[in-house]
């Protein structure tokens, strides 16, 4: 199976299964010297970690991370950190009933008759656990960076939206509640509908907004490696990711160049934003801000049709502990590979920096 390995320079490979014996990944191109906040590390697995409030999985897991090399004396010591999270709460028994079934929208078919094989229980390497090994490597990417400041919160769920920009909000109260919403009235109404969704044995959807702040100008480069198509590609390998937009987005696509355009200070920023701190794919200094649309957890605790392997469509009941919204527990999942990407893009302009330097010496 390839694509296992994420980034250039700064790069994290994860291996492991959801019911397996552990998560796990290995950092590779991390610099040397870089004493690490464990505490802050566990705290970003905190956030991400199953059972943590009622409006999510009740799988309980502490998801503590055992490092097990690059590290000496607690500084990064430039060689590959590895790692391992155990999984200790497995319920392999729950998933018994759909090892020669395929569950709509989720990844059992295709991933059977692509490798000829599939790990029935709780969807084996294609599990959103996985992404507990991306928050260890963007909790790590942050101390890379520490001066860029990256805030991710939960901006709906369902047809429920904060109607307000993010400049008004206080970041300080994205973790006062369970949906991780800094705008405490909203997130008061989105946390009962999920509570009311879940009672139903239903699921729904939602978007995380991401800001990113003090970013220098010139990471990304003009022509493929842009810089939002790096963040979009890393939003969109996270699972139940739908739709990426920054800067103006889509709505941006309804308006006249006149009302579009960020016009100038004469300091060299801008006005408006509309860029997203982004232009031509290289960082403009300015607040980079985009959001991620996520669909509604494909397992329902309700009866629905699915296929089994007999080629007949049967009606089965779903069981299991699944998240009845996905979108509070990815909030420190966006950040992790915003994070990386971030880092990864701030090393290689470091590099290329130094190349030009080294030239202009000769």
């Amino acid at each position: 199976m390839a694509g296992n390995t994420f980034g250039k320079l700064l790069k994290l490979t994860t291996f492991g299964e959801s019911h397996g014996e552990a998560l796990g990944g290995i950092i590779d191109g991390c610099p040397a010297g870089i004493r690490l906040d464990f505490d802050f590390i566990q705290v970003q697995m905190q956030r991400r970690k199953p059972g943590q409030s009622s409006i999510v999985t009740q799988r309980k897991e502490e998801d503590e991370v055992q490092f097990l090399s690059g590290i000496f004396e607690g500084k990064t010591t430039g060689t590959p950190i590895g790692f391992i999270i155990p999984n200790t709460n497995q319920k392999s028994d729950d998933y018994s009933d759909i090892k020669n079934s395929y569950r709509p929208s989720h990844a059992d078919y295709v991933y059977e008759q692509k490798y000829g094989i599939r790990d029935y229980r709780g969807g084996g390497r294609s599990s959103a656990r996985e992404t507990a090994s991306r928050v260890v490597g963007g909790a790590i990417a942050r101390q890379i960076i520490p001066e860029i400041k990256i805030n991710a919160f939960v901006s709906s769920v369902g047809e429920i939206f904060i109607d307000k920009p993010y400049q008004e909000l206080d970041f300080s109260k994205i973790e006062s509640n369970a949906v991780r919403c800094p705008d405490l009235a909203t997130a008061e109404k989105m946390e009962n509908y999920i509570k009311e969704i879940k009672k139903q044995g239903d699921t729904v959807g939602g978007t995380i907004t991401c800001v990113i702040q003090n970013v220098p100008i010139g990471l990304g480069e003009p022509v493929f490696d842009k810089l939002h198509a790096e963040l979009g590609k890393a939003m969109l390998s996270i699972n139940a990711v739908k739709g990426f937009e920054f800067g103006s987005g889509f709505c941006g696509s309804k308006m006249k160049g006149s009302e579009h355009n960020d016009l100038y200070n004469e300091d060299g920023t801008t006005k408006s934003n509309l860029s997203g701190g982004i232009q031509g794919g290289i960082s403009n200094g300015m607040d980079i801000y985009f959001r991620v649309a996520f669909k509604p957890v494909a397992t329902l605790i309700q009866k629905q049709e699915v296929l089994n392997n007999q080629g007949e469509i049967i009606e089965q009941q779903g069981k299991g502990r699944h998240d009845p919204c996905v979108v509070p527990r990815a909030v420190p999942i966006v950040e992790a590979m915003t994070a990386l990407v971030i880092a990864d893009y701030f090393l290689q302009d470091k590099v290329y920096v130094f190349k030009c330097d080294s030239l202009c010496l000769k």
